[in-house]
């Protein structure tokens, strides 16, 4: 039985780790150029804090404690392999020993964009994202996209093996380069959110916070990082009430706004305040921030600021063109000026575009219903019903439409 001092040292050790994890990664990478040495010498290192300090105590400095384990472990292995490239990296360890460190955060920052370059596949940028930045094991990333074990692996393994075979450089790109690789972190940040939070995986989905906020803290002048920084805060805001006692999917209007995270709506809004102090106009984080701003601020459903949404739905479509963001702009049209002009809107758009998508007849049949058009209602929603997910909290929602009309 674990004694009480031990467990609060080990509870103590979680943070620590948490915050240096990807610092100690980064750096090991970028002085031994082997992916799989320096996460395997990390996790040694925690793993022998595990067994020390609840026995001998925390360390004046957890950290430092935690570096220096690690690269001893990185010296002994690469002094084992006795050859010439070995020798090099043993000597790169030993010139950045001392306490002082200025490429900290560049190293954090080489590692990011390494894991998110254009010419990786997405689902290893994905992949390799979780694995080597946030720090999760395998299998839990297999669980979370609905893959085998030795599938992952092997992803994982082909990830890697074109990051050394094609020379892709682990480096902050040059300033011409940033702005559109910056894009695509973010769109890897994104991806890893909206993975967790649709799956109502709240490790995976807090995950993909903390990693938005290491971004801006990285990248403190990048308005579009802190606009996904305050999209995800704002949508995790809601997880609690997401979801009913039986796991039922709650439409937003339905949900107990009491509940929602008022700390987490407070940093969405302080990222927005700062991002648009720059100036610049909002690209599409940012807009989307926005308009999520309106539902998380409004103290009620009905209090909801459709004309603003609707607005900003406008200028999303214009900064980014979508199918599925042209639906969503046509159902705040139909909160703003009427169910009827909502309905028009709908068919107003390219159902080829969105066939298959059960959204569309989903919102559809939501405006009928709300008009009092029943029976109509009920083909929509039926017809939503054969293209929605089978057996998940969507496809529930719909048949509890159906039973309510």
């Amino acid at each position: 039985m674990t004694a009480p001092a031990d467990r609060a040292t080990a509870e103590a050790i979680a943070p620590v780790v948490a915050a240096e994890r990807t610092r100690m990664v980064a750096s090991l990478i970028r002085l031994t150029g082997d992916w799989d040495l320096a996460e395997d010498c990390v996790q040694d290192a925690v793993e022998r804090a595990l067994v020390r300090w609840p026995r001998e105590g925390m360390p004046r400095s957890p950290a430092a404690w935690l570096t220096t384990a690690a690269r001893n472990r990185a010296l002994d292995l690469l002094r084992r392999r006795q050859t010439e490239r070995a020798k090099l990296q043993e000597r790169a360890i030993m010139d950045e020993l001392g306490p002082d460190n200025s490429r900290e955060a560049d190293d954090r920052l080489r590692l990011i964009f390494t894991c998110c370059h254009p010419a990786l596949p997405l689902d290893g940028q994905v992949a390799l994202t979780l694995k080597t930045v946030a720090g999760l094991g395998t299998a839990e990333i297999a669980r979370a996209f609905l893959v085998s074990e030795p599938t992952m692996s092997q992803r994982l393994l082909r990830t890697r093996r074109k990051i050394a075979n094609a020379g892709i450089p682990y480096r902050v790109p040059p300033d011409g380069l940033l702005a559109g690789r910056t894009s695509g972190v973010l769109a890897v940040l994104y991806l890893i959110f909206n993975a967790g939070y649709g799956q109502r995986d709240d490790h995976l989905a807090a995950e993909a916070l903390r990693l938005a906020r290491l971004l801006v803290e990285l990248l403190p002048g990048e308005d579009e990082a802190r606009g996904l920084l305050a999209l995800v805060a704002f949508q995790m805001s809601r997880r609690s009430t997401r979801f009913d006692a039986h796991g039922d999917l709650v439409p937003m209007e339905e949900q107990d706004r009491g509940r929602w995270d008022a700390a987490l709506i407070e940093e969405g809004r302080w990222q927005l305040r700062r991002a648009a102090s720059s100036g610049r106009p909002p690209g599409p984080y940012r807009l989307q921030a926005r308009i999520a701003a309106c539902h998380a601020t409004a103290v009620a459903a009905e209090a909801t600021a459709w004309g603003t949404i609707a607005g900003l739905y406008d200028a999303l479509l214009c900064a980014q063109p979508s199918p599925v963001i042209a639906l969503n702009r046509a159902i705040a049209v139909g909160f703003r000026d009427g169910y009827q002009a909502g309905l028009d809107a709908l068919g107003a758009l390219d159902a080829g575009a969105l066939a298959g998508y059960y959204l569309l007849p989903a919102a559809r049949a939501d405006f009928l219903r709300r008009l009092g058009r029943g029976e109509e209602a009920r083909r929509a929603y039926l017809a939503a019903l054969q293209l929605a997910p089978a057996g998940q909290p969507e496809q529930r929602l719909l048949r509890r439409r159906l039973s309510e009309l």
